[in-house]
């Protein structure tokens, strides 16, 4: 296990080395952003004097040599249009990124899980094939109409729900959070809904196709054999046996979810990261933007990481033979 450990943990510095590379060289052949940054009436020796600031006259190797020795001291330089360091910058918006996030997933498998479960032990009720009919909207409507018509319903029709911004917040270890406060909440519920329509569907649908291959298992069926109660196969020997997928396409979701928000945070004003980096790429602010990138790539490393140690708590059955 030690082994296997050490191996995983090699291999995804590997990737992320591998990553700051492609992620900078790509970044930096896009564009000039001396361009943006400074008025078009401007004289040569304004532009080369911004160039030379900006260290944008340095060979690109140099310049990724400075990059690569920062970052491993947790800086990636100073934002182009903030003038403040870019991780900074993005780990103060990344609560308000995370905090949607989370409550998008946690709706998903509070949600999807039982709905899924339910439809696969019963999929010829009503309520099951209404359910599974309903996912196919979950999978097929684009979320930024759904959110606008979040928005239209219950922000300016009913009235019942703001919607835009993150309302009052309050602190917990150093950080300020909205669901803390009921004003808050309040803010974080249509986002978040519309974050997590998705995410529900997808989880229903995967917990029933696991639920209905694995009930005409021998296991299952020995299990009833014994006279064990219904509640204690369904949840000891169909659900445990299904959870390994759903807990990997959970983790991977949570990840795309914290990198692929920008289109839920900018149609309800949420200041997170997303909203942050699609301003950053407006401007061609090169730090932001790869800034952002590393970080997004150190969490799906992490949360993968993460995953395969949940296999075996999970199942101890599962074994780390070396495999990558």
């Amino acid at each position: 296990m030690i082994g296997w450990f050490l191996r995983r943990l090699l291999q995804s510095v590997f990737v992320i080395v591998a990553m700051t590379i492609i992620v900078f060289v790509g970044v930096n052949v896009i564009g000039d952003p001396v361009a943006i940054l400074i008025a078009p009436d401007a004289d040569q020796a304004e532009r080369l004097q911004v160039v030379q600031s900006l260290g944008l006259d340095r060979p690109l190797w140099e310049q990724y040599g400075r990059f690569l020795y920062g970052a491993l001291q947790g800086d990636f330089g100073k934002s182009f249009v903030f003038g403040q360091p870019a991780l900074q910058i993005i780990l103060e918006r990344m609560p308000a990124t995370l905090e949607l996030a989370f409550c998008a997933v946690f709706l998903a498998v509070t949600v999807g899980v039982p709905l899924g479960l339910y439809a696969g032990l019963r999929p010829r009720s009503v309520l099951a094939k209404t359910v599974m009919a309903g996912s196919i909207f979950g999978f097929s409507l684009p979320s930024f109409w759904v959110g606008l018509l979040l928005i239209m319903v219950f922000g300016v029709q009913l009235g019942w729900l703001p919607s835009s911004g993150r309302g009052m917040t309050r602190e917990f270890l150093g950080v300020q959070w909205s669901f803390l406060t009921l004003d808050g909440l309040t803010h974080l519920i249509l986002p978040a809904c519309n974050l997590a329509l998705f995410k529900v569907s997808l989880v229903m649908r995967l917990v029933r196709a696991g639920v209905r291959e694995v009930l005409p298992q021998e296991y299952v069926k020995f299990a009833r054999a014994k006279g064990l109660t219904e509640r204690r196969v369904i949840f000891v020997h169909v659900l445990k046996n299904i959870m390994i997928p759903v807990v990997t396409v959970i983790g991977l979701e949570f990840g795309s979810t914290i990198a692929f928000s920008v289109v839920t945070e900018s149609i309800f004003a949420w200041p997170g990261m997303g909203k942050l980096i699609i301003d950053s790429i407006n401007l061609l602010d090169r730090p932001m933007i790869v800034a952002y990138l590393i970080l997004i790539v150190f969490l799906f490393v992490t949360i993968n990481l993460v995953v395969d140690l949940l296999y075996t708590v999970l199942d101890p059955r599962v074994q780390h033979n070396g495999e990558g």
